[in-house]
């Protein structure tokens, strides 16, 4: 009977993994559908992002689906700038590590969007993309 009780815990680890896992694999699922419609897309834990001609799209994934998505044109686009803990860095001399890190988008009037992403790196090749298209 003891050692039934010590695998208690490990089992309960296990199902929380694997309800964890299905919660992710339902994420996973609903950006693979929603990435058909664009050109290039990215997902990551902290936001989805999709660029078809000259519009971005960019939203949070949930196991329901995707929420708070939000459209804007590179057109309207001013400026595009790479943050990493709040502070902008060179695009093109990122540094090693960091928080918190975004891509901002400063409009013409004045407004921001900020889309978060896990990896340096993966930002500045975004950031480097569009603003080529931004430029253009």
């Amino acid at each position: 009977m003891e050692r039934g009780l010590l695998w208690l815990p490990l089992l309960a680890i296990f199902i929380g993994l694997a309800w964890q896992g299905s919660q992710e694999y339902q994420k996973v699922e609903a950006y693979r559908i929603w990435a058909e419609q664009f050109e290039r897309a990215k997902y990551d834990i902290y936001a989805v992002l999709g660029q078809k001609d000259s519009n971005i799209t960019w939203g949070k994934p949930t196991p329901k689906g995707l929420i708070q998505l939000e459209t804007f044109s590179l057109n309207d686009v001013k400026e595009i700038s790479l943050l990493v803990d709040g502070k902008a860095v060179d695009i093109e001399n990122v540094p090693d590590k960091g928080r918190a890190i975004e891509l901002e988008f400063v409009f013409r009037e004045a407004a921001t969007v900020c889309v978060p992403f896990t990896e340096i790196p993966l930002a500045a090749q975004w950031g480097k993309f569009l603003l080529s298209r931004v430029r253009s």
